[in-house]
């Protein structure tokens, strides 16, 4: 059956209905949290807290945590009640912290399987937040609430590493993984409840993997999603990854300092608020066409790195693709919500995020070699043209022009 949006927040504008703004709060307070975690864990590296060994070994635990975690969460979040999915996702996070601050200077084996335990939390919260968006937000309104979300996000990576830094000149790290931890319990208290779901009664529950293979037959029913997704894999996989290995270098080799690695990381940032607010209003016709339109634009990273071109020029092609990610972020997120069963909806996400950012440090570990290999330049040819092609091909499937099956 259907989600049920109760009547009066149906009337009611997305920025003034008080369960959307608590959902906003708590998402908002998971991707703070998400993203503080490794950047604490480089400052315990700075002063000698662990080393960059076990910083290493952390990282790829909690990835490992995420992954494991984002297959399952999306079956129990279709099985029960998304809201209760995010409260013991944000649970398991919560208490993950501190312990890895606990283990600092005692056990690695001990930090580390808190950061699988957090990296569970996070790859849990994901799918059953954006099923539970779906819940709360009726579907005219779904647009702009992405847009919201989307926003928050990208204003925490703008202004959360300066006050990180500021506070660990206050505080020591061990300190600011239990705040860390704080987050995560905001996330899990403070979003509202959303459309009660059990299965049906008297009837016997399928298995895990039935359950599972049900979300993948739902995802397969949308050629448009199959080909987004492909997509999407496919540029984070490349040029995100390309530009995040190749950059750093180009910054110190081409321009003799890191103040253009930090104004790119930075003016992607700040296209993607401007790409936020664009689409929060913005519904072309051809929406999918626009929107892997949008993606493409990432290809403009890996190829002005090929170029012996003004470090202005880089920072403006980083506006360039972070605008165009969020062209595609929102729609690709609101024609999901609406399109997919609302049953199965937390299993068709949870592939989008296992694809698309999951294996996002597969392709991390691999560029590296590549360049070694075969240099950076055929790395970065590679990478741009598989920005561009890739959207370019998905565009092909018929119903990618709206992001909608036809009718």
């Amino acid at each position: 059956m259907p989600d049920v949006v109760p009547t009066e927040e149906r009337a009611a504008p997305v920025f003034r209905s008080v369960p959307f703004l608590r959902l906003w709060t708590g998402a908002t307070a998971s991707g703070l949290a998400t993203w503080a975690l490794p950047f604490i864990l480089g400052l315990a590296v700075l002063d000698r807290s662990i080393t960059p060994v076990e910083l290493g070994f952390l990282l790829a635990a909690r990835t490992a945590g995420f992954i494991a975690a984002v297959l399952v969460a999306g079956v129990l979040a279709d099985r029960h009640s998304r809201r209760l999915v995010v409260l013991w996702a944000g649970l398991v996070a919560g208490v993950a912290a501190p312990v890895i601050a606990l283990g600092m200077g005692r056990s690695t084996a001990l930090m580390a399987a808190a950061a699988v335990c957090a990296g569970a939390g996070q790859g849990a919260c994901r799918p059953a937040f954006q099923a539970l968006t779906a819940e709360v937000v009726a579907e005219d309104q779904r647009q702009r609430a992405n847009a919201a979300m989307t926003f928050a996000v990208r204003i925490t990576t703008l202004v959360a590493p300066g006050c990180t830094a500021l506070l660990a000149a206050v505080v020591d790290t061990r300190a600011l993984l239990i705040a860390v931890g704080a987050l995560w319990l905001g996330a899990a208290l403070i979003p509202p409840p959303g459309t009660t779901r059990v299965g049906a009664s008297g009837t016997a529950r399928p298995r895990f993997t039935e359950d599972f293979r049900a979300g993948v037959r739902e995802a397969r029913r949308h050629p448009w999603f199959l080909a987004g997704l492909g997509a999407l894999t496919a540029v984070i996989a490349t040029g995100y990854s390309a530009t995040g290995v190749v950059l750093p270098l180009v910054s110190r080799d081409r321009y003799g300092s890191e103040a253009v690695l930090a104004a790119a990381l930075t003016a992607y940032t700040a296209g993607a608020l401007v790409g936020a607010v664009v689409v929060a209003r913005w519904q072309p016709r051809a929406q999918g066409w626009v929107a892997l339109a949008g993606l493409a634009c990432y290809g403009f990273a890996p190829l002005i790195l090929l170029l012996p071109v003004p470090a202005e020029i880089v920072v403006l092609a980083y506006v360039v693709a972070g605008l165009g990610i969020e062209l595609f972020n929102v729609p690709w997120f609101t024609a999901t919500q609406r399109e997919v069963a609302p049953q199965s909806l937390a299993r068709v996400s949870s592939l989008d995020f296992l694809l698309s950012y999951g294996l996002a440090p597969l392709g991390l570990s691999l560029i590296a070699p590549a360049i070694d290999a075969f240099g950076a330049e055929p790395v970065l040819i590679t990478c741009a043209v598989v920005c561009f092609a890739a959207p370019a091909v998905a565009a092909l499937v018929p119903s990618a022009r709206e992001f909608r099956a036809a009718r």
